[in-house]
């Protein structure tokens, strides 16, 4: 089966009150497309996810106040930490994109699916055109 046949859909994710990790598993199944039952796993067959309200996503315990972000600049002794708290304040976006990459294939297809996540900080989002498709948390596709 090609990707021609199987059109990928757009759906609208609504953060608000949602668990982080849980959210983020659910996002990263409709970007691999695994409930689709053309699923294969060395083809992008998923689906185009825009995720709003991204500032109100919530972390259970005292995950909010210990939980850590690395990075490294490259450099010697570049290594940069980031609190949950911090970026929370400046980049909601980002602590979803990090939680959703980290469950996606590290390989070029992996990217590729990367690619078709847009999360947004309000309710507000451009993609208006394409019509997404409301979804649910009941369900996972």
């Amino acid at each position: 089966m090609k990707r021609e046949d199987c059109p990928a859909e757009w759906l609208l994710v609504d953060a608000d009150g949602m668990t982080l990790g849980r959210l983020a598993s659910r996002v990263a199944y409709m970007l691999m497309g695994k409930g689709k039952p053309a699923y294969r796993r060395h083809q992008d067959m998923g689906d185009h996810v825009v995720v709003v309200n991204a500032e109100k996503i919530r972390v259970t315990g005292a995950k909010s106040e210990t939980k850590t972000y690395f990075r490294h600049t490259g450099y010697p002794g570049g290594a940069r930490y980031t609190s949950f708290k911090d970026l929370m304040e400046k980049e909601p976006e980002e602590i979803l994109r990090r939680a959703v990459k980290g469950m996606l294939p590290h390989t070029k297809l992996g990217g590729q699916m990367f690619r078709k996540l847009h999360v947004y900080r309000g309710a507000e989002h451009p993609h208006a055109a394409q019509s997404p498709k409301p979804w649910s948390p009941g369900k996972l596709i």
